[in-house]
Formats: structure tokens, C-alpha cells, sequence
């Protein structure tokens, strides 16, 4: 439904939105008329008029590997594996592309965890000595384009087939990607947007033990955690060693903001969000629906249903808790539900009864609901400072290729998958073992454009997970669109937001953990984010959503 919602906002701002000559051949220039929804006019001439042409070293790239003759090294700044134990540049996958492409990588990876707080103020000042870099956001502000950071591709589609291609083909996107000033600078990864979200996942040996029921509603939440903390749901005879849920703290507005009406949830929306009558507000500031979403949490907090360490919980200790059967409750990425979380229960035999199930979302005073994901992902840019920019163009182009796509999906034919008879594939029993295939390189976006595949991943998961996520699309709601700013929008978020997004998650914590009295302290706190020019902001915001709907027609 977003697709078609956008792809009428394109045909509606063809004509009025911003103008920019650009080309390879040509001068660049630009002009606005503030609707902040860019025209792709030119984008779409830089695009028809792309050939194939010669490098310096008279090499003809057509999109296949090799992508030069004379061989080379890319310098790419990317991130570290989210997966523990991972060394993504050593996985074959990965591997796999440079060697086709005749050139070899000299990385420099950061901590995917602290990858916006490292990276970040190093892309900023511009003190990277890399050819590509992997930007922290979308840079849904231009920030980094306005800078002058970054190569404006268009004006190099001439060594760019495959994404060109794929441009054409993905107007959405395509519109998405083009700035304020008429150039596209990054290429994408891509999300699956309705597909394998975070959804809420129970141990379901323990429901059945409890003679319980997946919970709708919160108060039924409340009373699950409740008994599987005063019984012995492992059966070890300890019936004190039982941890009710395992949440960490960046998944608790995904799993019980929308119970209260609200999204919270900071990958797409940044905590904005639209009301039935188009009014846009900021979640983390509703003075009545917000603070009874803190009063619940603080409530779990006390009764110990929300443990006292929660903030420093992270995937790896979740993990471990589910392998010794230690907790009923998780909240994550629904790949998890398969291929990270019930594949380690000590009975897990394959079927959903020993598995942790993904259900559907809890209701409050509010019908819950989960949040999808805009489609553009991880961005790739090439530095203005690059010695080599056609060769990083190329090799940009040459890793979004359908041909690598294949191997960032489905791994390398033999090792990971099989093809069968009726051309259909499967993974190889190597390939299942979703320890193995994240250290074979699968899905490598922290280092290449890599795109998401839900025809991959159901084939991979288990045939209930798939059943599953198919349950749980009609749960999915669309996040707040993603409308590059203007100019002038860009300057207010990027002056006040920093400082009231970390006000807001800094008294969250702060409430939820009782360190700072809801009742007496939380009209303190809109007061600070309205000092801090929230009003401003939720303007700004409130315009980019209205020229939306005028762009719909509404």
C-alpha cells in the first residue's frame, strides 16, 4: 500500500518538484520550490543517456566482474558484524565479489553498536581515507550531501548499468534517493518492509505447561509474567531461577508503545507519528497516552517483571538465557524466532510446539499494532576525496548487481545452497545452520549494498516461521514516510533534535526505573523538551507530512 501511496506523490510532483541539470557531460544546478519531494526529471535523462564507456586504461565495464583490467584496492568504511563472532571480511561470501571484481578491499570497520557514535563525527568532519563509506542514517536531513562529502552518482551513470537499471525499474526508490538538489548520491541496501519484523515470541512448552494462551491484552501479559516467575517453568526444581521475559531495552517501545497508541520506534519514524485527522506529534511527548505507557513499565519494574539490569541486556546474553531455559519472553527481529532463539532450547525438535513463537501484538486501551520498515536501508557513498572515484563507481555498481544479490541471498551454489531438478533451490544442511552461514557472509549489509529477500529467508526458516510472518503481515502498519527535508527544515531538526531525542531516551530510563518520579516529574520533562524547541521540530514535521497529503490529493 505505501508503494502505491508514493508512486502517486511521483506522478503528482514530476513537474513541480525540484529542478537540477546534472549530467556527466554538463554543469549542475539547482532550484526549489519547497515541496521537499524531489523531481527525478534529470535523474531519469542521466539515466536514459548512460553508455557504457571506456576507463582511463581504455577498460569497457558493462556491469559484470571483472570491473577493471588493471586490478586495484577500494578502500571501504563500513561496519563490524552485528553477529558475534563474525569477521565479515573474511566471509567467502563477501570474499566471493571482490575476487570477481578483480580488485581487493582495505577495510576499516567500526562496532556496528556504536557505529553512529564513531563513524559519525569522523564522516562529518571529513577526515575519512576511504573511497566508500557506509553512512550511520539515511541522511534524512542531507547533512552529509550538503557538506559536500559525497559524489553526486549521477553525473557517473555512464559506469553504473546496474543500478541505473534498477533505478528505472523502482521509481519509488528512485525518488526516495534523489535529493533536494536533483542528484542521487547513495546506494541503497534494501529491507523487506512488511516481511520478518520485530514481533513479540513466547516459549511455547512454557504456555502449554502454564495451560495458558498467547496473551492479547496487557493485563493477561502481566498475568503470564506473573506465573512464570512464581513456578518452575524449566522443571530444574528451582522454581527461582525462571527470568519472566528477556527484552532488550531498545525493542520495549516496539513491543508496548503501540498497546497505548503510540510509535515510539526510532529506525524509521524517530518517534513521530500521524493521527486519524493528520495531525503529526511526537510520541515521546503525549502528555497522557506517553506517561501511562511509563506508568505500566515503572509498574513491571517494580514487581520485578522487568528486571534491574535491563538497559545493559543485549542479544548475546538472551540468547544464552533461552539455551538453559531460563526465560518464557523475548521481543526481536523475527529472524530470530528459528534461526537464533528456539534452534537453542534443549527440547527444540523442529515443530512449533518446542519453539519461541512469534504472536501477535498486545493490546491496550489501543488496538496494538507492529511497525514496519521504509524500504531503503544501509547507504553507500563515494568520498569527494577518493583518488579513484570511477573505480569506486564501478565497483559500487558492481556489488548492487542482481549477480551479487543472488550470493548475498541464497550464499554460493555447493556450499550453502543446492539447485534442484525443477530449478528450485534449498539450502544445504551447512547452509541451515544460521551460525555457519552468518560466518559464510549471508546478508553482508554492514559491508555491501546487500538486499533483503523474503523468498530466501522463508525457505530458510523453518516452515512454521514462514507460516508465521505470513500470520503476522496483517499486524504491520506503515512508519511516519521518509520526505527529504528542505533546506530550511534541515537546519531546525539538525539544530534541535540531537538534544531532545537524548532528553527523551535518558528520562525514559530514567522513569521507567524509578529514578524519576512520573507524578511529580514528568511535566518537568515536556516543559524541557518544549525549551529544547520540540514545537519547532513537530512544525517542521507536520509541513513535510501536509505537502504528503497534498501530494495524494487530500
Amino acid at each position: 500500500m505505501r508503494k502505491k501511496i508514493i508512486s502517486v506523490i511521483l506522478a503528482l510532483t514530476m513537474a513541480c518538484g525540484m529542478l537540477t541539470g546534472c549530467g556527466k557531460d554538463g554543469g549542475s544546478g539547482g532550484n526549489s520550490d519547497n515541496t521537499g519531494l524531489a523531481d527525478t526529471g534529470n535523474v531519469d535523462d542521466a539515466i536514459k543517456n548512460a553508455t557504457a564507456v571506456e576507463d582511463a586504461s581504455g577498460y569497457v565495464y558493462t556491469g559484470e566482474g571483472p570491473i577493471t583490467k588493471d586490478g586495484g584496492t577500494i578502500k571501504i568504511m563500513a561496519q563490524t558484524s552485528n553477529i558475534t563472532g563474525v569477521d565479515i571480511t573474511q566471509a567467502p561470501i563477501v570474499e566471493k565479489v571482490f575476487e570477481e571484481a578483480g580488485v581487493k578491499p582495505d577495510w576499516k570497520l567500526y562496532n556496528y553498536d556504536s557505529y553512529a557514535d564513531e563513524a559519525g563525527p569522523i564522516i562529518s568532519e571529513g577526515k575519512t581515507d576511504a573511497d566508500i563509506i557506509k553512512i550511520p542514517d539515511t541522511d534524512p536531513n542531507q547533512v552529509y550531501i550538503k557538506s559536500g562529502l559525497f559524489v553526486p552518482l549521477d553525473e557517473f551513470f555512464d559506469y553504473m548499468p546496474n543500478y541505473t537499471k534498477w533505478l528505472s525499474e523502482n521509481p519509488v526508490e528512485k525518488a526516495e534517493l534523489t535529493a533536494e538538489d536533483g542528484h542521487i548520491y547513495y546506494v541503497p541496501g534494501t529491507n523487506v518492509a512488511d516481511d520478518y519484523q520485530p514481533c513479540l515470541m513466547y516459549n511455547q512448552v512454557w504456555l502449554d505447561k502454564a495451560g495458558m494462551k498467547a496473551p492479547e491484552t496487557l493485563d493477561e501479559f502481566v498475568e503470564l509474567l506473573r506465573y512464570f516467575k512464581e513456578n518452575d517453568m524449566n522443571g530444574n526444581g528451582d522454581p527461582n531461577d525462571e527470568i519472566p521475559m528477556s527484552i532488550m531495552s531498545i525493542f520495549l517501545p516496539y513491543m508496548f508503545g503501540p498497546a497505548f497508541g503510540l510509535d515510539l520506534t526510532s529506525d524509521d519514524s524517530d518517534g513521530f507519528q500521524v493521527d486519524e485527522n493528520g495531525k503529526v506529534s511526537y510520541a515521546y511527548a503525549d502528555s497522557e497516552n506517553y506517561k501511562k505507557y511509563l506508568e505500566f513499565l515503572n509498574g513491571l519494574y517494580e514487581e520485578g517483571l522487568l528486571e534491574t539490569d535491563f538497559e545493559s541486556l543485549d542479544r548475546d546474553m538472551v540468547i544464552d538465557r533461552i539455551s538453559k531455559d531460563l526465560t518464557g519472553v523475548a521481543y526481536d527481529y523475527s529472524w530470530a524466532m528459528s534461526m537464533m532463539y528456539s534452534n537453542v532450547l534443549p527440547y527444540y525438535d523442529g515443530t512449533a510446539k518446542t519453539a519461541f513463537v512469534g504472536v501477535a501484538p498486545l493490546s491496550g486501551e489501543n488496538k496494538g499494532f507492529y511497525v514496519g520498515r521504509n524500504s531503503l536501508a544501509g547507504m553507500f557513498g563515494v568520498s569527494t576525496k577518493s583518488t579513484q572515484i570511477e573505480l569506486a563507481v564501478k565497483f559500487l555498481d558492481f556489488a548492487f548487481s542482481d549477480h551479487c544479490q543472488d550470493y548475498y541471498q541464497w550464499g554460493i551454489e555447493g556450499e550453502s545452497y543446492i539447485k534442484n531438478a525443477d530449478g528450485s533451490r534449498e539450502y544445504t544442511e551447512k547452509g541451515k545452520d544460521n551460525d555457519w552461514l552468518q560466518k559464510f557472509g549471508i546478508n553482508p549489509a554492514f559491508v555491501l549494498p546487500a538486499a533483503q529477500s523474503v523468498e530466501a529467508t522463508d525457505i530458510l526458516v523453518a516452515d512454521w516461521h514462514a507460516q508465521i510472518n505470513r500470520d503476522l503481515r496483517q499486524y504491520i502498519r506503515d512508519p511516519f514516510p521518509k520526505i527529504y527535508a528542505t533546506s530550511k527544515e534541515s537546519d531546525t531538526v539538525n539544530l534541535y533534535m540531537e538534544e531532545i531525542r537524548k532528553t527523551a531516551n535518558e528520562s525514559s530510563t530514567a522513569f521507567i526505573t524509578g529514578k524519576k518520579s512520573i507524578e511529580s516529574d514528568f511535566e518537568d520533562y515536556l516543559q524541557e523538551l518544549e525549551s529544547l524547541n520540540l514545537s519547532e521540530v513537530v512544525e517542521v514535521k507536520q509541513t513535510q507530512y501536509n505537502r504528503y497529503l497534498k501530494a495524494l490529493g487530500k
